[in-house]
């Protein structure tokens, strides 16, 4: 029995590993998503920086929203092709007729969906360190994992439910934004309290409710997604 499940587990892996290597390569070989998100992700904090160049008094109360605002739109640029692409190609029942567990391919569309994410905001952070001259603390970084983490399980999901409904541009964000909304507000509300030097028991309740999100999302998939993903 215990050979059985840890060559059942090998599997899981294996097929999942192949599965992000697979669209990493695509990715990075045409840099369609990357290029697109981090234009969007530019242009939008450059235009959120001269609208609050002349108020210095609200600049810091604002920053911490307007950054996790344009991560989350940004995101979801790439939410969209999560699945959407296999399914355009065609290949996606080529991966459900696999001899795989279903739950690697949902894993798989996660970590990739997440890289993605994380990249955002790591680019969101460095255009926002450059432009309003802020150095972030270490705490920053975790919420901004734990953040991304939520939202790329978030937008996995339910980007899977989305790709067979006409306008699935506008569908999935019309889905994802009012569930992936705990992540936001916790994600906002922690990051305004590092960026004001506050101590960590301040801002714990938040880290606590982020790993939480981030679990259910994370887990639930286990047995929730061979489901959703069947038409």
């Amino acid at each position: 029995m215990a050979a059985t499940s840890s060559s059942r587990l090998a599997r899981f892996w294996q097929a999942t590993r192949t599965i992000i290597s697979k669209d990493l390569r695509g990715e990075f070989r045409n840099r369609q998503v990357i290029s697109a998100m981090a234009l969007f992700a530019l242009l939008s904090t450059i235009v959120f920086y001269y609208t609050l160049e002349s108020r210095a008094d609200v600049r810091l109360a604002a920053l911490p929203a307007v950054l996790w605002v344009i991560v989350v739109f940004t995101s979801t640029l790439g939410l969209s092709r999560s699945l959407a692409a296999e399914h355009d190609r065609g290949t996606l029942d080529a991966l459900l007729l696999a001899p795989i567990d279903r739950a690697a391919l949902f894993y798989a569309k996660f970590v990739t969906t997440w890289f993605y994410s994380l990249i955002v905001a790591v680019l969101v952070t460095g255009i926002a360190a450059f432009f309003f001259n802020l150095n972030f603390p270490p705490g920053w970084w975790l919420i901004a994992v734990l953040g991304t983490v939520g939202l790329a399980a978030v937008g996995t999901l339910l980007g899977s439910m989305a790709i067979h409904a006409r306008g699935r541009e506008t569908t999935l964000p019309i889905l994802v934004l009012p569930v992936a909304l705990p992540i936001l507000m916790a994600s906002v509300s922690a990051s305004a309290l590092i960026l004001q030097d506050r101590p960590f028991s301040d801002w714990n309740v938040w880290v606590l409710l982020l790993v939480a999100t981030d679990l259910i999302f994370v887990v639930a998939p286990l047995v929730l997604f061979e489901f959703i993903v069947e038409e």
